[in-house]
């Protein structure tokens, strides 16, 4: 059956939920023009759940506002110098824009916003024919001037106008190619791969957040590895996240160390499978997944050979510090930065705990230092098992599993989650008859690692074993 064919009545029902039926007949009765357009009529047309409701229409951004405001629960800018109004309309969001065309100028960072009076001129200045393609309403008459539905057909991302034009009049878009390659499973087009490896210096045009929010985007899908081979293949990768085209640099047949560049998206790929066996039906956990892409990136700065081996010593600080400097200057919110570089940090821990027994104050530390954090790190350290030897597959899984085993246990006696000394600060003031200052925060940390050494010790033995600490000191 034609895709046209098969996906009418998935049009014909995505008209008549109550969000979109009452924005058409809204701008109908005030002689607007209005249509659906990119996402939602591409995913009908690919059988997929249709979850973004975007609209194009020929009314400027004020009009539109005046237009939804009857309609809405609530309002809120999503890029009103650039055409869009979006508003909550029967328990969905609809974002609208106003027909335009984005042009950046050779010294500009943002596209500057010129609008348009036809459908036809604005699905032509989109991204790719796949995204092309819109529905009027209310009469469902399909518009496809650049042939999108063949591209569908063919599963190809094809730019409407010639890729080197379109690339450069927005440069974001070759991050949007390896966004969509992962999200659709689509493959690039040829020519539009080959001017993405001529046009990667204009990406330094775009806003770091602006790269960001489609690294977010690539992230979210559940096969990511097309996407970032593809920013890495071109070359894009080496403006926007260095440090992952970098792990190529570890490929040593000599030595045969792994391909940590290749490994690096095998443990992504295995940690997103974890996540949704562990916590099916959450959001994508951005956190857990930039930790697993970034997790060795400290491995090229501390690569060494010595005894005819391949080491990388301290690679987990060095990755740490390298991935808080890179998420920062892509503007991250800067607890994402500090979670993403934690489990870096910790990620190695666990690998001496299947050779030898971890004692439980080991035990203590290893959940005192995850925190919150624990859970992901649980998720990553098992992704980060790649090895194809059957036998060190079940020895690690069996390792872990003991120790996920024995951290319940520990809870279950100890609260391992709010892990504190038996005398707050209050009290150790008073004991050792001190004012606030340093001394009582050492005081603190000794009271710290002997809770963490030997579990409760009681109160009254932790006073006795302050007053001994505080005379060997004294």
């Amino acid at each position: 059956m034609h895709p046209v064919a098969a996906a009418m009545p998935r049009l014909a029902a995505l008209a008549e939920r109550p969000a979109v039926r009452r924005v058409a007949e809204a701008f109908e009765e005030a002689g607007h023009e209005l249509a659906l357009v990119g996402g939602p009529v591409r995913d009908a047309l690919l059988g997929r759940e249709v979850t973004d409701l975007d609209f194009t229409t020929d009314a400027r951004p004020e009009v539109v506002d005046r237009l939804v405001g009857p309609l809405a629960a609530a309002r809120w800018d999503a890029g009103r110098a650039f055409g869009t109004v979006a508003a909550r309309v029967a328990g969905e969001t609809v974002e609208i824009t106003t027909y335009r065309r984005d042009v950046y100028e050779p010294s500009s960072r943002k596209p500057e916003v010129v609008f348009g009076d036809t459908l036809d001129g604005d699905l032509r200045r989109r991204d790719f024919t796949a995204n092309a393609i819109a529905v009027r309403l209310p009469s469902l008459t399909i518009v496809d001037p650049t042939d999108g539905i063949t591209a569908i057909g063919q599963r190809r991302l094809v730019t409407p106008s010639p890729p080197h034009e379109s690339f450069d009049e927005d440069p974001l878009r070759m991050m949007r190619a390896a966004r969509f390659t992962a999200q659709l499973g689509f493959t690039l087009d040829a020519s539009a791969t080959a001017a993405m490896r001529d046009l990667v210096d204009r990406i330094e045009v775009v806003s770091q957040e602006r790269v960001r929010d489609e690294l977010i985007k690539l992230l979210a899908t559940d096969i990511a590895r097309p996407g970032l081979e593809l920013l890495v293949d071109t070359g894009l990768a080496d403006r926007v996240l260095p440090e992952l085209p970098a792990l190529r640099l570890t490929v040593d047949a000599l030595h045969r160390h792994k391909d940590v560049y290749q490994h690096s998206l095998t443990v992504l790929e295995q940690a997103v499978d974890l996540e949704h066996q562990r916590l099916p039906g959450a959001v994508p956990d951005l956190v857990l997944r930039l930790a697993a892409l970034l997790h060795d990136i400290g491995k090229p700065a501390t690569r060494r050979f010595e005894g005819g081996q391949v080491t990388f010593h301290h690679h987990d600080a060095v990755g740490a510090k390298l991935a808080r400097k890179r998420l920062k200057a892509l503007r991250f919110p800067n607890e994402q930065v500090e979670q993403v570089a934690t489990l870096i940090e910790l990620h190695q821990r666990f690998f001496g705990y299947g050779e030898a027994q971890w004692t439980d104050s080991a035990v203590r530390r290893y959940v005192r230092d995850a925190g919150e954090l624990l859970p992901r790190l649980h998720i990553l350290t098992r992704a980060d098992v790649t090895t194809r030897n059957p036998r060190k597959v079940r020895r690690l899984a069996s390792a872990y599993d003991d120790l996920e085993r024995r951290i319940a246990e520990l809870r279950e006696q100890e609260e391992l989650g709010a892990i504190r000394p038996d005398l707050d600060g209050q009290a150790i003031m008073r004991e050792l008859d001190v004012p606030p200052g340093p001394v009582v925060g050492e005081a603190y940390r000794f009271l710290l690692e002997l809770r963490l050494d030997e579990g409760p010790v009681g109160e009254e033995e932790a006073v006795r074993r302050l007053h001994d600490w505080w005379r060997a000191r004294s």
